[in-house]
């Protein structure tokens, strides 16, 4: 198991950042390795970090302005060579089509809910990590 994963996280809101920092702890479930948190609130920020690698998955939150996670996530999709899986926050469960849309791996409901939240990155971390294996 590698030593630590890197997670980007992506929300105009630091509050919103701090909610995902806090559900997903050190390590999101046993299986997987700590992680680390690289904290992006604007998307120059997130393309920047994203060119420069290791990033093992990306937090988007849908909820974010100007440009928000979904548009991000379909963008990032679209012009990322190998694309870390990504986890986008959305609203409210009727927009999960639009993160479908978006191309999102997964999608959790805001604010968040720690062991939903935890689950779905686990899940995600454990897909790329199998992937880079």
């Amino acid at each position: 198991m590698q030593s630590s994963a890197t997670v980007l996280v992506y929300s105009d809101d630091a509050n919103t950042r701090e909610q995902v920092r806090l559900a997903a702890g050190r390590r999101p479930a046993s299986d997987v390795p700590p992680v680390e948190f690289v904290e992006c609130a604007t998307l120059p920020a997130v393309l920047k970090r994203l060119d420069e690698g290791g990033i093992d998955v990306c937090v988007l939150d849908g909820e974010a302005v100007p440009a928000g996670g979904m548009g991000v996530c379909r963008q990032i999709k679209d012009e990322v060579f190998h694309c870390p899986p990504v986890l986008v926050l959305i609203g409210r469960p009727q927009d999960a089509w639009l993160a479908t849309w978006s191309r999102a791996d997964a999608a959790v409901t805001l604010p968040v809910e720690p062991v939903e939240f935890a689950d779905a990155l686990a899940g995600l971390l454990r897909a790329r990590l199998a992937v880079d294996a």
